[in-house]
């Protein structure tokens, strides 16, 4: 009777442990992410690749290039790097497709010797060559106008000499050098042109080209100058007829 109720009883048990669910495993310990931002949502859907936006390359911008300096480079006879005044340098751009240079030939400081179309060059007419005469006294004596009529003077050497005297200052400019001594015969050849301009019936518009402006200029330049050969040069610019 005992083996019976003992062999029920246990049969009892298995058949309720057979009966009873498996128990669920416990689910695993997540490790805790730590950020200073909002949690991203997992998604099973792609993800766009995005690129960043293509810089658009932009040409750099080269420094201003100013006039001056490019005039500098066009003019044979600016051999140097100095900047120029503004009215040189103007000057200068004026003549630099009227003037020639002759490299192999040099004058003052440097400069290479300089013609016009017509042939007038600087040595021709080179007041430094003088080994008797002042920058004055060779200005008076070489750029003489015509004795008997100045209206009759040939306008065009003229203006050719003071050219190559213009450009061949703004050479001794463009290396720094001094042209004191220059403007002395530069200003008479400006005069004289003046001068011959008003005979002829076509006087000079700008205030800067007037005869007496020219002639101030000619005299506070020749400081040293024997008072007679300044006294000419004030007497030569009352005559413009």
């Amino acid at each position: 009777m005992r083996t019976t109720t003992f062999l029920s009883t246990a049969l009892l048990a298995a058949t309720l442990s057979l009966a009873a669910p498996t128990p669920a495993p416990a689910p695993e310990a997540k490790v805790p992410f730590v950020t200073g931002k909002p949690v991203i949502e997992l998604s099973n859907e792609p993800v766009p690749i995005t690129h960043p936006a293509s810089k658009t390359k932009t040409r750099s911008r080269l420094p201003a290039v100013h006039a001056r300096q490019q005039q500098q480079q066009k003019a044979c006879f600016l051999v140097g790097t100095e900047t120029l005044p503004k009215e040189v340098s103007d000057v200068a751009a004026t003549l630099a497709g009227s003037i020639t240079c002759d490299p192999k030939l040099k004058t003052l400081s440097g400069v290479p010797d300089v013609s016009t179309a017509s042939g007038v060059t600087y040595s021709s007419v080179d007041f430094s060559q003088s080994q008797t005469q002042t920058p004055l006294a060779f200005a008076l004596d070489k750029f003489a106008t015509d004795p008997t009529s100045l209206a009759k003077t040939d306008l065009q050497r003229f203006q050719d000499m003071l050219d190559v005297y213009t450009a061949t200052e703004a050479g001794i400019r463009s290396v720094g050098g001094n042209v004191a001594a220059l403007k002395i015969p530069k200003f008479f050849l400006a005069m004289q042109v003046s001068r011959i301009q008003t005979a002829q019936g076509n006087p000079p518009k700008g205030a800067g080209q007037q005869v007496d402006h020219l002639r101030d200029k000619v005299t506070k330049n020749a400081p040293k100058e024997a008072k007679a050969l300044v006294d000419q040069v004030v007497k030569l610019a009352t005559q413009t007829k």
